[in-house]
């Protein structure tokens, strides 16, 4: 799957995943910078179920999204959304404080609230019969409650993070998401209306819509 340095950018995603996952999957995340910002892309869509070799070339893992951009090739949703906001000013800040701020917050998405949700996913879907997810889930429900009840009293009035909207709202809006079912966003009225505020955005609209639109029933593992 060699980069054409002429064609427009493409984003590779997946063609099906299970319904759960469905909304969720992390080429999102590039799909929503691209439409905040008008940048045509171009889908790459490839097998869940039998991922192609020359994929792990591009990504060790084998996980989505990887975005190719001319010459450029580069996997991990936090490196390809930092990649786009430097195209545009809209995602990225000029100001120095305003853009410290925005690189702190977007980090902060991925490393100090991300892993959490990301073990709740795993302890209430994955291993939810298993006795030491039911051990660990009280003592992790605290912690991401405490958590975002931080990041509750950090947003205060602003109406996102930096203020005017950045790509540190894609990252931290897309990783919220994940604690919604448990009900531990409600909990946090400001972070509830950040939240809503983000999703109501026309780009986020396009960006899921899209993602929606990619799968193909008929492209998972034939029905039991």
């Amino acid at each position: 799957m060699p980069v054409n340095p002429d064609s427009k950018l493409e984003v590779t995603a997946f063609d099906w995943v299970p319904d759960f996952a469905r909304g969720f999957v992390r080429d999102l995340r590039p799909r929503w910078a691209c439409e905040e910002i008008g940048l045509d892309y171009a889908e790459h869509l490839i097998s869940a179920v039998n991922r192609p070799a020359d994929h792990f070339l591009f990504q060790p893992w084998g996980q989505v999204p990887v975005l190719s951009d001319g010459g450029i090739r580069l996997f991990e949703s936090g490196a390809i959304l930092l990649h786009l906001a430097e195209k545009d000013a809209r995602l990225m800040p000029r100001d120095p404080q305003a853009r410290a701020s925005t690189l702190a917050w977007l980090f902060a998405a991925y490393n100090s609230v991300e892993p959490m949700l990301f073990e709740l996913g795993n302890v209430d879907i994955f291993a939810k019969d298993e006795e030491w997810a039911r051990l660990r889930r009280p003592s992790l429900i605290e912690f991401i409650q405490g958590r975002l009840g931080r990041l509750n009293d950090a947003i205060g009035d602003k109406p996102y993070l930096v203020g005017e909207f950045t790509v540190a709202d894609i990252a931290m809006a897309t990783v919220l998401r994940e604690g919604v079912e448990a009900g531990l966003v409600a909990e946090q009225p400001r972070v509830a209306a950040y939240l809503d505020r983000c999703l109501a955005r026309p780009a986020f609209q396009r960006a899921l819509a899209a993602q929606l639109d990619a799968f193909n029933d008929e492209a998972g593992p034939p029905a039991a």
